[in-house]
């Protein structure tokens, strides 16, 4: 039953995740709410660190993370294919209709209306993430963490001033890190 559930659960995130990996962020937050057994929100986190300093899109291994989490390999796999299946089928139907309407006002205004949604999505995640990575961990009320504060403002700006390879800033933040104890 547990494969069932999690094939049904997966392939929705991979059918209504419109945008890629940042796109499923949102149901990926959901289903560590409905099963924590398969993924924590804290998780999810330290799977996005991990997601962008390593190679491959962070749907994917957010899926092959939280079936292997509830499991193991098995589940890893099954995780995995059911989010990348409806990708599959949706690709192969919208390339046969889309060379029949590709100048029709409707497919336009429909795209018009998804990338507003998409980046709703994604800027509503870019917030959940950032505020669970600068609060104190374990503190019920809202207090920042004036280190992480430090850190994200120096990478945030950095990246803006410096332009620098994503690997900088990473390295950067991993050794300031080890050496504040975050």
């Amino acid at each position: 039953m547990t494969y069932i559930l999690m094939i049904y659960e997966v392939f929705k995130v991979g059918l209504f995740s419109v945008g890629g990996g940042l796109a499923t962020l949102p149901f990926w937050f959901e289903l560590a709410k409905k099963y924590p057994d398969w993924i924590a929100e804290k998780e999810i986190t330290d799977m996005i660190a991990v997601a962008e300093s390593t190679p491959g899109p962070i749907g994917v291994n957010m899926a092959t993370y939280a079936g292997f989490q509830s499991t193991g390999v098995l589940g890893g796999i099954v995780a995995t294919l059911s989010l990348i299946l409806p990708s599959i089928i949706v690709i192969l139907i919208v390339a046969k209709i889309l060379k029949k309407f590709k100048d029709s006002v409707l497919v336009k205004d429909l795209f018009y209306g998804l990338r507003a949604s998409v980046a709703g999505l994604i800027c509503a995640s870019t917030l959940n993430i950032l505020l669970q990575n600068l609060t104190v961990q374990g503190v019920q009320t809202f207090s920042f963490d004036y280190k992480k504060v430090i850190l994200f403002a120096g990478i945030l700006l950095g990246v803006l001033k410096f332009k620098k390879h994503p690997l900088v800033y990473i390295a950067l933040g991993a050794a300031f890190g080890v050496l504040f104890g975050l």
